[in-house]
């Protein structure tokens, strides 16, 4: 795989890391049941995007391309935000030996793992600890109490988004250059979907509850349905809905109508007594 002439020129600034940076900030303002942070990504790298692609059709490819489900710890997201603005800007350097199909199967091998870090450090114990400082002075009645909070809490969370940004676009575009020089490219994109699915496929097994109803048997020798079913393959249930509204996806069916008719499904269910929470 050659690499084009133009490789060793960096197109995006510093400048336009600071942009993503503060666009990052608005991440879940427009989260979302169907893509959640998708929307706030895409916004995010807005400004980079319109630089790399002055076509609209290119563009509009790469926006839509980061309209994809997305959900990952804020404090990290621009980690991956770094890692893809690489892989967006080699994608019009090179474009005949890149595929852009890599890029979200990175996105969602990286999402996972890094939401695990961040939200056991950020949320699990920094937030913790943030708060225990500040409630102790403030039932004081200190105003240093919210003060330290918001300090001790924030401080390290923007350090982190600053720092796994750069990181990640320096990572990304040293990652690509000696990935493409390696032939390693596109088996670490193929990898990366791998993991992706993985990772959909765990998110599916723990988010996914389908409990039935009843009984067969009495006394201590009663197994219930659920049990039964699980007995076979389990969490089959949970797989078969989750496969059964990809396929609606795929015929095009609205996510509205899907949401609807899972609820009215569901209550039915629970009322005839088949289902229970």
């Amino acid at each position: 795989m050659i690499m084009s002439s133009n490789s060793a020129t960096k197109a995006i600034t510093r400048k336009d890391l600071k942009g993503i940076f503060w666009r990052s900030l608005t991440l879940e303002a427009s989260w979302n049941f169907e893509r959640q942070q998708n929307m706030g990504y895409s916004y995010a790298m807005n400004k980079v995007l319109d630089k790399l692609y002055p076509e609209k059709k290119q563009r509009s490819e790469a926006l839509q391309r980061h309209m994809a489900f997305f959900n990952c710890s804020p404090p990290l997201s621009t980690l991956v935000m770094g890692i893809t603005t690489a892989m967006e800007e080699e994608n019009t350097k090179n474009p005949d030996n890149f595929d852009p199909e890599s890029i979200n199967n990175v996105k969602a091998a990286l999402m996972g793992p890094l939401s695990g870090i961040g939200d056991s450090f950020f949320w699990g114990t920094l937030r913790i600890l943030a708060t225990g400082l500040g409630t102790s002075f403030a039932l004081k009645g200190s105003i240093l109490g919210p003060i330290l909070f918001l300090l001790v809490y924030n401080v390290p969370a923007l350090l982190v988004r600053w720092i796994g940004l750069v990181k990640g676009y320096d990572l990304g575009a040293s990652m690509l250059k000696s990935a493409e020089s390696s032939g390693l490219l596109e088996k670490f994109a193929y990898g990366a979907s791998i993991l992706g699915l993985m990772v959909i496929g765990g998110m599916s097994a723990s988010m996914v509850t389908i409990t039935v109803a009843g009984k067969l048997g009495q006394g201590n020798d009663a197994q219930t349905w659920n049990a039964m079913i699980n007995g076979i393959l389990p969490n089959m249930l949970p797989l078969a809905c989750v496969l059964f509204i990809y396929w609606l996806l795929k015929k095009k069916v609205s996510t509205i109508t899907i949401l609807v008719g899972i609820f009215v499904f569901g209550i039915l269910m629970a009322y005839l007594g088949i289902l229970k929470a």
